[in-house]
């Protein structure tokens, strides 16, 4: 039987190119959720209670310190026991942005870390409430520099969607594992999947590199 069997790759790429937009949709979704979360978390790990920052800190440590795989079961096959019932593509969502988003507030808390006293100092002279501080002053200087971190988890959650196949959700690598047993040629859709999400990751760094030209250009016009 030869190896690769050009037919069988062009029959197959419009069913993988369908898939590859679920998988699109979990990275992109999931990121957003990351994001948000992220920013959330590292505003709260900088309160001044440590009945908000304690516990915070050692929610963040503990979903960066449990498998992604782990999240992924618990949210879908857990949660319904005390009466959340989620879809499967709703529950992965949830666990990477959940998962990614700590990760994400680790970038966040180091550009807060990094803005000057001043700056804080200012806001208060001119007294700016604690949200106005933040939006209007802090985070526009906070996050731009965390920018390339930022992207870095976002093509690193491209990567980790095929975990989604594990609850069933049909993205790229469920489809390719379901053609591969239909057929018993594994070869043409595990190769193209491969393509797909190198093409994925590289048109993101393409697309983090421009948002940083475009930002430091900003930066310097400001």
């Amino acid at each position: 039987m030869e190896i690769w069997d050009w037919g069988y790759a062009f029959e197959i790429l419009p069913i993988l190119a369908r898939a590859s937009i679920i998988t699109v949709e979990a990275t992109i979704l999931g990121f957003a959720l990351a994001a948000t979360l992220g920013l959330l978390f590292a505003i709260l790990r900088m309160s001044r209670s440590p009945w908000i920052s304690v516990p915070t800190a050692g929610f963040v440590e503990f979903i960066r310190s449990t498998p992604l795989l782990i999240q992924i079961f618990f949210i879908f096959f857990v949660f319904p026991e005390f009466g959340v019932n989620l879809g499967a593509m709703t529950a992965g969502v949830l666990a990477l942005g959940l998962h990614y988003g700590t990760y994400c507030s680790e970038c966040y808390r180091a550009g807060l870390a990094n803005i000057p006293r001043g700056q804080w100092e200012a806001s208060t002279a001119l007294n700016l409430s604690g949200f106005h501080t933040f939006r209007d002053v802090i985070i526009p200087q906070a996050i731009p520099p965390v920018i390339p971190a930022l992207g870095n988890y976002f093509v690193a959650l491209f990567k980790e969607t095929p975990l989604l196949s594990a609850i069933a959700v049909l993205e790229l690598m469920q489809t390719a594992k379901i053609l591969g047993s239909e057929n018993f040629r594994y070869t043409e859709p595990i190769t193209l999947v491969g393509l797909f999400f190198l093409v994925f990751s590289l048109v993101s760094a393409a697309g983090i590199r421009r948002l940083e030209y475009y930002l430091s250009l900003r930066g310097g016009n400001a």
